[in-house]
């Protein structure tokens, strides 16, 4: 098997023993490589008061939670649905954090009721919406505000949330009368200051440029008598999906350490992909090669509904055949059956293939089965998880009943005529 620039989590051998037991398309996950990841956080806070808050928009699956809920993890959220995963996979509310622009009303009850332990406020009108909910329940919601540093992440603009043109955060000239409005607030605890600044990031010079602003503001609020108990700087270290060269937790973290100095505030992280990202694969089959004018064409049965990255960011995933090489590699579009020009997974990759191999697509745990959909009405793929030899299957493949579960026919018109 050609050597990968991101190694596969799992051995060749078992990958095709999912395929043959579960089929393709299927996500496959490693345990031990889910846990290597959370101790590359979790070994440099040994010792201080930090709380690792997975984000989970990067993996949802309920096993992929029970995993890191079991190693002390909290969460980062955006929604009552993610919520609700929280505490279906056994973890704690009291440990959530609750990010994101657009928290409903339902979404914010949700959250009260469940007695999280923080709002990441992202605008005045939501302040005063949390601030409302909490008065209805005769209760206090614990806030930090999401300032907006205008800090530069060197990363894809639809990931990049740090800028002054981002919908994210809050610039801090405002932000500094919402802390004034919640600190005066019988509803309302002020108990942290949040900021995040995008995904993807290899270097470790944006984060300190986004530190060093967010901990000056911080240290006026102080001054004004504005406690402040936890400092949550987000998540958005990269991971190696090519030939990068990902920032490590533990420089990152020393650096970080090294800025905060006495300040006597818990750390919040919240790594998402760098937790999930590298330990998952999307396995998938060859059904068709085509000879195209000037280009070939291996046609697989997983698709941009199954693995939007490619077709949304023009994003690299290594693909490698499970099978030793056969024959003189050739270049391929990897594509899929959707009917789409930009259903690719990846264009230009020297590969040999015949008919019926398997492929695993690398570097596929986050915002793989996450972002998937039934578009043309293909049901979502399995999802397994490989502890050693042993495999589980952690999600069942939809049927295709169940694509149109909840859905009902029309009613008849009253003019409507039987064909």
């Amino acid at each position: 098997m050609a050597e990968s620039a991101s190694s596969m989590p799992v051995e060749a051998t078992l990958l095709a023993q999912v395929a043959e037991q579960f089929g393709t398309p299927c996500y496959v996950y490693s345990r031990q490589k889910l846990v290597a990841a959370w101790h590359s956080y979790a070994d440099p806070l040994m010792g201080r008061d930090a709380l690792i808050c997975y984000a989970m928009k990067a993996n949802s699956t309920l096993a992929i939670l029970d995993v890191f809920a079991r190693l002390g993890a909290g969460f980062d959220i955006v929604s009552a649905g993610e919520l609700a995963r929280v505490i279906a996979a056994g973890g704690d509310p009291g440990r959530v954090v609750f990010s994101g622009v657009g928290k409903s009303e339902s979404d914010i009850l949700a959250a009260l009721e469940a007695n999280i332990l923080c709002f990441n406020v992202e605008s005045a009108s939501e302040l005063r919406r949390i601030e409302s909910l909490a008065q209805r329940r005769g209760t206090r919601a614990r806030i930090s505000v999401r300032v907006n540093p205008d800090v530069d992440a060197g990363t894809h603009p639809y990931i990049s949330t740090g800028l002054r043109e981002n919908k994210f955060g809050i610039p801090f000239t405002q932000a500094r009368e919402l802390y004034r409005h919640a600190q005066a607030s019988a509803h309302l605890v002020v108990v942290g200051i949040d900021v995040h600044i995008g995904s993807q990031i290899l270097e470790v010079a944006p984060f300190l440029e986004a530190l060093d602003r967010t901990l000056a503001f911080a240290d006026s609020l102080v001054a004004e008598g504005i406690a402040i108990h936890h400092l949550d700087l987000g998540g958005g270290v990269g991971i190696r999906y090519r030939d990068e060269e990902p920032l490590l937790p533990a420089d990152y973290i020393r650096e970080v350490y090294a800025r905060l100095g006495e300040r006597p505030w818990q750390l919040l992280l919240e790594p998402g992909r760098s937790l999930v990202g590298n330990a998952g694969v999307l396995l998938t089959r060859v059904e068709y090669l085509k000879q195209g004018d000037g280009r070939q064409f291996a046609i697989v049965d997983a698709a941009m509904n199954d693995l939007l990255r490619p077709s949304l960011y023009d994003a690299w995933h290594d693909i490698v055949a499970l099978k030793p090489p056969q024959g003189v590699p050739q270049v391929f579009d990897i594509v899929g059956p959707v009917c789409e020009s930009g259903d690719f997974l990846g264009r230009g990759r020297s590969l040999a293939l015949a008919e019926g191999d398997l492929l695993a697509v690398l570097s596929a745990g986050a915002y793989g089965m996450s972002m998937s959909s039934n578009y043309n009405s293909r049901a979502r793929p399995a999802e397994v998880l490989v502890d050693g030899p042993t495999m589980h299957l952690i999600r069942e493949r939809e049927s295709l009943s169940d694509l149109f579960r909840g859905e009902r026919r029309a009613p008849f018109a009253e003019d409507e005529q039987l064909a």
